[in-house]
């Protein structure tokens, strides 16, 4: 697994992680989300809905991996969203697929 996907299971264990198309929103808009990770294999509609609302609200977005090693990082079935709550974790992971030809989005 990659350095990245395990990042994203040590988040998910400190408890700075949100999955879920309305739960990642809401961080988004309360500028909670420092992050926000969308499925490389996830629909046209939902790339663009994150695209606009990340850059609306100025948060980092990368799309990339696909859903089941999304959510495998993270200790659950299937994600296409998720969402990084702390700023270390969301430089670490941002440093780290600087180097990752699996992204294929990085704002």
């Amino acid at each position: 697994m990659s350095k990245v996907l395990s990042g994203l299971g040590l988040a998910m264990r400190a408890g700075k992680v949100v999955t879920g198309d309305e739960s990642v929103l809401k961080a988004v808009r309360s500028a909670e989300a420092k992050l926000v990770i969308v499925a490389g294999d996830a629909s046209a509609n939902t790339h663009k809905k994150f695209r606009d609302k990340c850059g609306t609200y100025k948060v980092p977005l990368i799309i990339g991996f696909d859903r089941e090693r999304l959510g495998a990082s993270v200790g659950k079935p299937e994600r296409i969203v998720i969402g990084l709550m702390d700023q270390g974790f969301a430089d670490m992971i941002r440093r780290t697929i600087v180097k990752t030809s699996e992204v294929e989005y990085i704002e």
